[in-house]
């Protein structure tokens, strides 16, 4: 099986870029292959750039069904920017992390903190957690992914974590893949005391348990 991974933070870096595939392969045994979307150095952290990803996602989800063999597909961002068109764009399943993540952390608990990038939790995780939203959180002096990679942005990351806590979450979940890139969940998951979910994690769990149905039946996901 393999899994395409659409990453929206543009980069020349094959390390950087493969940083997601990299964590799906050794967790789930699938292959994976990674691309990214042009022109967009900051990835996805305010209305604009969601919109610029978005008319992107699905010309690239076409193309790695084109080229790559792929069975699936996963838009790794929190945000699932250009989902509905990617779907209506190829004949694979197609998973956005948001969504899975959401759907995720609703089945470990009822009160769910979100540790997110902006001031705005992504409509594609609120739909989902609707009223056991509890809270949502921007890491003090993080802006955009760049930021999470820093040690200041670890820090705070693990401070609002502790505070979703504090405020009464039984559940984390991140509304920004960036926090995979910098390995978040294994650091909260001894300090917070409640279950962790990783959009990256989350979103290829789905994408698998897709190509698997899809691979069975007509149905898609």
């Amino acid at each position: 099986m393999r899994i395409g991974v659409i990453r929206v933070v543009t980069t020349d870096d094959r390390e950087q870029l493969d940083a997601h595939g990299r964590v799906i392969r050794e967790e789930l045994g699938v292959d994976t292959v990674s691309r990214c979307l042009p022109d967009q150095p900051d990835g996805v952290h305010d209305d604009a750039t969601f919109a610029l990803a978005s008319a992107k996602v699905a010309d690239l989800a076409a193309r790695m069904e084109r080229e790559d063999g792929v069975d699936a597909l996963l838009v790794s961002c929190a945000a699932d920017p250009g989902l509905a068109l990617a779907r209506a764009a190829v004949g694979v399943p197609v998973v956005g992390a948001g969504e899975a993540a959401a759907r995720r952390a609703l089945e470990l608990g009822s009160k769910v903190g979100v540790l997110d990038l902006t001031t705005r939790t992504p409509d594609s995780v609120t739909s989902v957690l609707g009223p056991a939203l509890v809270a949502a959180l921007v890491p003090e002096g993080v802006r955009r992914t760049h930021d999470l990679r820093t040690d200041a942005g670890l820090a705070a990351s693990v401070r609002a974590a502790e505070r979703l806590v504090a405020m009464g979450a039984d559940t984390l979940m991140f509304a920004c893949t960036g926090m995979t890139t910098i390995g978040l969940a294994a650091r909260l998951t001894d300090r917070v005391g409640v279950p962790v979910v990783d959009a990256v994690r989350a979103g290829a769990r789905a994408a698998v348990r897709a190509a698997e149905g899809a691979a069975e039946g007509p149905a898609r996901g």
